[in-house]
């Protein structure tokens, strides 16, 4: 692959491999509840491993200011790995120094071991050169499999790329073929979806993504600012009116790039926002002034999944509706439920990402049946923008071996 190496440059035999993971997982009571980030850890941890590595993993985990909190411990990670690969993990009590390079001595080839949070030390955060020096000491490679980190320019993510000889992980990898897939290279007529609150934190996102899909899908509660800037009565519903003029800027802009923007031509209201509430289908210039848009309506998930079937690229990016309360979830539900039958039937190829998406998809029951979905929250969103993320592109820039 063009840019950065993978794992199959590194000849890792006998040699220590720093591997930046995502142990940043939901946990309650000192109890990993949701090991996905895990999961996608593991091909590059044992082909590391088998291939006779000692594996030394970084990650973050919390917010702990740049000094040391129990409560912000990877010890709890370090466990939930020991399950996944059936054989012991290390756990050194720090990153650097002498925990650190003294759990490194006592490795064998092939032995896995986790190090503490690197945000116990403020040089971290800080993508401080003295930090990346001091996390490099006990490494003769690096690997980057956090993609999900890969948008923040911190030591174990950026500057260290830059001491040793670095490679991408296999999820790392994956993640960047798929993107590159659906964004950089997609085959066409590619579409993309955006869902979600307000247009205010997708700015970007719209402006990048009309120079590059064919059809855009506006839906969630940003749509509405979309229908207002349209001269549609909204109601009550959620909007950013001050946004009116940004939404006709995108328009525009679409209109320019031969970007076809798909906006609700009838939705769902209530008079309040609670589950169960009465609710009517309405044609979308047809908003009573005390009504709430909650969802899509079935003409327009009708109209988003003809141009599904039409597309051969889809980008998938937050929820069309209210999902959190049903029925308000139809429209979501519905539109991943027929993406995810395309991806099976035909040769669609559907790329999901960021916070509330993953949710959303797994609510549609469909979070395994797109084929691709990616746990990476801000570092998704920031590729979709456009934007480069420092992790990649410290990896492109690494020393050789």
């Amino acid at each position: 692959m063009a840019g950065y190496k993978t794992l199959d440059d590194l000849d890792v035999a006998g040699k220590r491999v720093l591997v930046r993971v995502d142990l940043n997982v939901p946990m309650k009571d000192g109890e990993v509840t949701d090991a996905t980030r895990i999961e996608r850890s593991l091909p590059t941890i044992q082909e590391l491993s088998r291939k006779g590595a000692k594996v030394l993993l970084l990650s973050h985990f919390g917010r702990p200011k740049g000094k040391p909190d129990e409560d912000m411990s990877l010890k709890p990670a370090a466990k939930a790995l020991e399950k996944f690969l059936g054989g012991q993990v290390e756990f050194a009590e720090d990153c650097i120094g002498k925990p650190a390079s003294k759990t490194v001595k006592n490795m064998l080839d092939g032995d896995v071991a986790v190090f503490e949070n690197t945000r116990f030390h403020p040089g971290e955060e800080a993508n401080d050169q003295e930090f990346a020096k001091a996390l490099a000491e006990n490494g003769d490679f690096y690997v980057n499999d956090a993609f999900s980190s890969a948008h923040r320019a911190h030591a174990s993510t950026e500057a260290i790329a830059r001491l040793l000889p670095s490679a991408a992980g296999r999820a790392m990898e994956r993640e960047l073929d798929y993107l590159k897939a659906a964004l950089s290279a997609p085959v066409r007529p590619m579409m993309a979806v955006v869902g979600g609150a307000k247009v205010s934190t997708k700015i970007e996102l719209l402006l990048n993504l009309v120079g590059k899909a064919n059809v855009l899908v506006v839906g969630g509660g940003m749509a509405n600012t979309f229908l207002f800037a349209r001269g549609v009565n909204v109601g009550k519903s959620l909007c950013e009116p001050d946004l009116a003029d940004t939404a006709r800027e995108i328009m525009a802009q679409a209109e320019k790039s031969n970007c076809e923007i798909v906006l609700p031509t009838d939705v769902v209201v209530a008079k309040e926002f609670k589950e169960g509430a009465d609710r009517e289908v309405v044609g979308a210039d047809a908003v009573k002034g005390d009504d709430m848009i909650l969802d899509l309506g079935p003409d327009t998930v009708d109209r988003i999944a003809d141009k599904i079937e039409n597309a051969k690229t889809l980008v998938w990016n937050g929820p069309l509706g209210a999902f959190e309360i049903k029925p308000f979830d139809t429209a979501t539900v519905e539109a991943a439920r027929f993406a995810a039958k395309q991806v099976e039937e035909s040769d669609l190829v559907a790329v999901a990402g960021g916070g509330d998406t993953v949710a959303a998809l797994a609510a549609a029951g469909v979070e395994d049946d797109f084929t691709y979905v990616s746990t990476a929250g801000g570092a998704f969103l920031e590729w979709l923008e456009g934007k480069t993320l420092p992790g990649v592109a410290a990896l492109e820039q690494s020393p050789d071996q």
